[in-house]
């Protein structure tokens, strides 16, 4: 294109490059200062926790008799626990637990979610109907009643954690589902969607090669809010006593020990922790998500 300023004179312009959705979404994300700070809190928190062996050589297993809720001190950075275990150090291998926890219950949420949710939304009448009711069943299911019976049946027979993360993802994709089906809904009415059935394209090509990669962008939202909701549902149970079996480090096991009056009042050093770090993993989980959300939201202009 040229744009003549004389009659003897001309300048060419260079077409302006349109940036892809995926583009701006991630330029507006890296300009939101919150989300990036939550972030680069989280990954932190990752690496030193996965890399727990190598931040500390303390035992984690080891009862020390002689040292039990010692105040924190420069051997103990954060004290000791009632049984003389080091705090500092179960703080980072129970963030191993947790987030792995999390981390696996949110992959199963969404994939078992996303399947039923475009099925549904894709055929509609008849499958829709029936799997929309049985989505209702799964979303009014007593799901703490659910964890202890299924506790208390399998959790000394089979490995805990195993079961802990498949109840909590069997009782949690319901409302996963329910999104991308209405997402699939307004999407399949679009024209490249109907020209692709109508050059005979099969439903498994048309809802994997289509429809789920325009709405990806809600389902990474989506996945980032129930990451938080996940490690909310860990360290309750574990709380509770019904989540990760006690031998084994997590957040929730960690702040269990809040349930005693003794420590409560009188033994910060030994929940403070874990419940501090469970609420900043919390609250920069959802900053993140509402950076993302923000991003992807055509109608932001950040």
């Amino acid at each position: 294109m040229q744009i003549s300023t004389s009659p003897q004179t001309s300048v060419q312009v260079k077409p302006m490059k349109s940036m892809s959705p995926w583009a701006i979404a991630r330029r507006k994300f890296v300009k939101n200062k919150l989300a990036m700070i939550s972030l680069f809190y989280l990954i932190i928190v990752a690496v030193v926790s996965f890399l727990a062996p190598y931040v500390t050589t303390i035992d984690i297993t080891r009862i020390n008799i002689g040292e039990m809720s010692l105040k924190p001190s420069s051997e103990h950075w954060l004290g000791t626990d009632k049984s003389g275990r080091d705090v500092f150090t179960r703080l980072l291998y129970g963030g191993r637990v947790s987030l792995l926890v999390g981390i696996s219950c949110t992959f199963f949420v969404v994939v078992l979610g996303t399947i039923v949710g475009s099925i549904a939304g894709y055929f509609g009448g008849k499958i829709d109907n029936m799997m929309m009711r049985f989505t209702d069943f799964i979303l009014n299911f007593p799901f703490l009643v659910f964890v202890i019976v299924l506790g208390t049946i399998f959790f000394g027979k089979l490995n805990g954690l195993a079961v802990l993360i498949i109840v909590i993802s069997a009782l949690s994709w319901g409302g996963v589902a329910r999104i991308v089906r209405s997402k699939i809904l307004a999407e399949k009415e679009n024209e490249y969607i109907l020209a692709a059935v109508s050059i005979g394209c099969s439903p498994i090509k048309v809802i994997g090669k289509h429809l789920i990669p325009n709405v990806l962008s809600t389902i990474i939202v989506q996945s980032t809010l129930l990451f938080a909701s996940m490690i909310v549902a860990e360290s309750g149970l574990s709380y509770l006593g019904f989540g990760v079996p006690s031998e084994i480090p997590s957040w929730g096991n960690m702040l269990s020990f809040a349930r005693e009056p003794d420590v409560l009042q009188g033994k910060p050093w030994i929940w403070v922790p874990p419940a501090l770090i469970i609420t900043l993993t919390i609250l920069s989980i959802n900053f993140v998500g509402e950076g993302l959300k923000d991003a992807f939201n055509p109608r932001s202009r950040r």
